[in-house]
């Protein structure tokens, strides 16, 4: 097992009255890239800049690799950290950008010229060296930001939405190329974003936050198939929320039996019971269901056809609402009465409220 590098253990911050971070816990392991994801003002970057030393937190302890940082300032802990904005020195070549932080550690010339080569090489920035911030473009100036955070070596690298300015095709090049970079230097990375498919397609470990609430950490896998909470469930790509009562080793929904996996067991105690079913687990037919899947009756509201796919929003006899995705579709669409059909295990039991739930 890879050892810890950071540990966050009881992470309290107040700005005046406003408790902005809940009691966070956190083991972060040497090699990983770990993802805070969640919606604006859920405590992702605040909680980011705790690790930086931007903010103290209130309450709780920070270790990196076993020294206490939480009040040590962000040039002694060796942590580096790639802004939004990008924050380059605009009348600094690119050179003197990524050497900068260097020349301030006072490092040897000919360490300092080693390093901002290498890292020049890995950002494919080489040839670029005399060129200002304002003679580069958006993925450029990105690059430059990470090259200045790799040559100094960092414990551990800090990542604030850095890709948020580059337009989409871009930014999922860019993306990709960081996540081969963390990669090959064996980096261990800690990236905050509110966009759930790059959390999914980039991350070792994805922590899932809501009103400085962690409602859930798990490698994207756990993540998007085995939701903690609804939340989580509704936030990471998009799901169908069941209100169901327990039945022995099954739930009920209206009038129909759900059973459940094997390994899931119902807590007794939770009180409320969401069962969450993928989009994509469904199906909408006018047939019989198969041997095995469950069948709820539903109408046809809309749908839309999106190429590879058609979405479909239909309603059952409770006038819940519920989405369907129907892939390959062909040219013949379904209208009218229809059986929504899926496999008992590919729904996921939800049990009790979400942390921040009143």
């Amino acid at each position: 097992m890879a050892e810890s590098v950071l540990k966050l253990t009881g992470i309290n911050k107040y700005f005046g009255s406003n408790h902005v971070i809940h009691d966070v816990n956190l083991d972060i392991r040497k090699g990983d890239f770990v993802t805070f994801l969640g919606p604006s003002g859920c405590g992702k970057t605040t909680l980011l800049r705790m690790v930086a030393g931007f903010y103290e937190p209130d309450e709780g302890q920070i270790l990196l690799n076993g020294r206490n940082i939480e009040k040590v300032p962000p040039y002694d802990r060796n942590t580096a950290m790639v802004f939004q904005e990008y924050a380059l020195f605009p009348t600094m070549t690119v050179f003197e950008n990524v050497s900068y932080g260097l020349r301030v550690k006072k490092t040897a010339e000919a360490e300092v010229q080693q390093r901002v080569q290498q890292a020049l090489e890995l950002m494919q920035l080489i040839g670029m060296e005399t060129r200002y911030p304002n003679q580069l473009s958006g993925g450029q100036q990105q690059r430059v930001a990470v090259a200045r955070a790799l040559v100094m070596q960092p414990d551990v690298l800090l990542l604030d939405e850095p890709l948020s300015n580059l337009d989409a095709k871009l930014r999922e090049t860019v993306r990709v190329e960081l996540r081969e970079i963390q990669q090959k230097m064996q980096l261990t990375a800690i990236y905050v974003t509110h966009d759930q498919s790059e959390a999914l397609s980039m991350s070792d470990m994805i922590v899932v936050m809501r009103g400085g609430f962690i409602h859930q950490i798990g490698n994207p896998q756990e993540i998007y198939f085995q939701p903690k909470t609804a939340f989580v469930a509704d936030f990471i790509g998009t799901t169908n929320l069941l209100e169901v009562t327990p039945a022995g080793n099954a739930v009920r929904y209206m009038d129909t039996l759900i059973p459940l996996a094997s390994d899931i067991a119902i807590d007794e105690s939770a009180g409320r019971y969401r069962l969450s079913v993928r989009p994509e687990s469904l199906r909408v037919t006018k047939e019989a269901p198969q041997t095995g899947e469950v069948s709820i009756p539903a109408v046809i509201k809309s749908k839309m056809f999106l190429g590879e796919k058609v979405r479909y929003f239909l309603a059952d006899s409770s006038d819940k609402e519920w989405i369907v995705d129907a892939f390959d579709p062909g040219r013949h669409l379904l209208d009218g009465q229809v059986n929504i059909t899926f496999h008992p295990e590919k729904a996921w039991l939800i049990q009790g409220n979400d942390p921040d739930e009143v």
